[in-house]
């Protein structure tokens, strides 16, 4: 399957094979750079590795996880390429989740004014979500991408097999972002995806094609997230905040399992808010519940959330912008809600726990 993004480029969901590297022999480079972490480079980097061969290579690795995605591990990545005598005509494969998609497209399109690069994602987050888009960036200031840029890759491969490799855990992460991409713009997939209940027992190709569908046609729409593309952050004000507390405690959580909280709570806040109806409300709440389970976002915290939130790149303003749904599969850009508000959103949450 091959949807393409505008003119610009072609997300390709199949089996990486000989055709993905016959296409970017005949584009000309001079050699590649494949950055990856630790993780990817014991299971992934050998299904790639038959074709890489008889092509210069530079191989870069990086601690594995989100710890890492910062202005130090691209220094690093830099450091590399000039060191492995990389240039303009070389493309960069970065070979790894939405960390490694993220920052090694980051390092790519700031070295020497920008290399080219191909995605290709490694887990259900990356494949359905971080990989599309030409949103690039690494964390700052306790902020999740708030340095970063946009550009496009010369192509993202999106292989279904890579997902054998994940842990449980890890592919439940990624699933949040298909329950987003539903509860946004799809009603009736929503409906579709809360008949399923195990993981494992499901056929991934098709379920990433009507995912990365949605977010593809969003793209398509509004590029620079100017308005359409907002509908994205769903879930997302609260639960990046959320994600950013827990990153430095033992008890740390997933992206999807922050984003699952960001969900129930910013659907919590536009029924509160007279839009979405009790019953959608209870069956997004018993849902995510259902797969990602509780945990508790302690009180101690608020404060530190609510800062966060603030200093969200999507504000305008002193006002924190939110993503609501009017219904399952209509989204709402540009609302706002007041820390009391806000305040009130957790402590529904944390009573679900009880």
């Amino acid at each position: 399957m091959e949807l393409k993004v505008g003119e610009d480029y072609s997300i390709v969901i199949d089996a990486i094979g000989s055709g993905h590297f016959d296409w970017l022999r005949d584009r000309g480079y001079a050699g590649w750079v494949v950055i990856m972490d630790e993780e990817t480079e014991r299971h992934c980097l050998p299904r790639i590795q038959p074709w890489l061969e008889d092509v210069p290579t530079v191989p870069i690795v990086v601690p594995a996880g989100e710890l890492h995605k910062h202005l130090d591990t691209c220094k690093y990545i830099w450091e590399e390429m000039f060191r492995g005598g990389v240039g303009r005509r070389w493309c960069c494969l970065n070979l790894g989740g939405g960390v490694i998609g993220d920052m090694g497209g980051f390092a790519a399109a700031t070295f020497k004014r920008g290399i080219d690069f191909v995605q290709i994602p490694t887990t259900l987050l990356s494949q359905v979500d971080a990989s599309v888009g030409g949103k690039l960036g690494i964390d700052f200031f306790a902020v999740k991408n708030s340095i970063g840029l946009f550009a496009n890759p010369q192509a993202v491969w999106v292989d279904a097999g890579f997902l054998r490799t994940l842990p449980a855990r890890e592919l439940r992460s990624g699933y949040a972002e298909i329950i987003k991409h539903a509860l946004i713009a799809n009603a009736g997939q929503w409906e579709e995806i809360q008949q399923i209940g195990d993981l494992d027992s499901i056929d991934w190709a098709p379920v990433i094609t009507r995912s990365v569908d949605i977010k593809r046609r969003v793209v398509l729409e509004d590029p620079r997230e100017r308005g359409l593309r907002k509908a994205l952050n769903f879930g997302h004000t609260i639960g990046h905040a959320v994600e950013s507390y827990f990153l430095h405690r033992e008890d740390r959580l997933l992206h999807g399992e922050a984003i699952a909280i960001g969900m129930i709570t910013e659907s919590w806040l536009s029924h509160q808010l007279g839009t979405l109806g009790e019953r959608e409300l209870a069956d997004i709440r018993q849902y995510c519940l259902r797969t990602y389970g509780h945990q508790h976002v302690p009180e101690s915290s608020y404060r530190e959330l609510l800062d966060l939130m603030r200093q969200d790149k999507k504000n305008d303003g002193e006002e924190i912008n939110f993503t609501f749904l009017d219904r399952p599969g209509v989204a709402a850009v540009n609302r706002t809600a007041t820390a009391d508000m806000i305040t009130r959103s957790l402590n529904y949450y944390n009573t679900l726990g009880d």
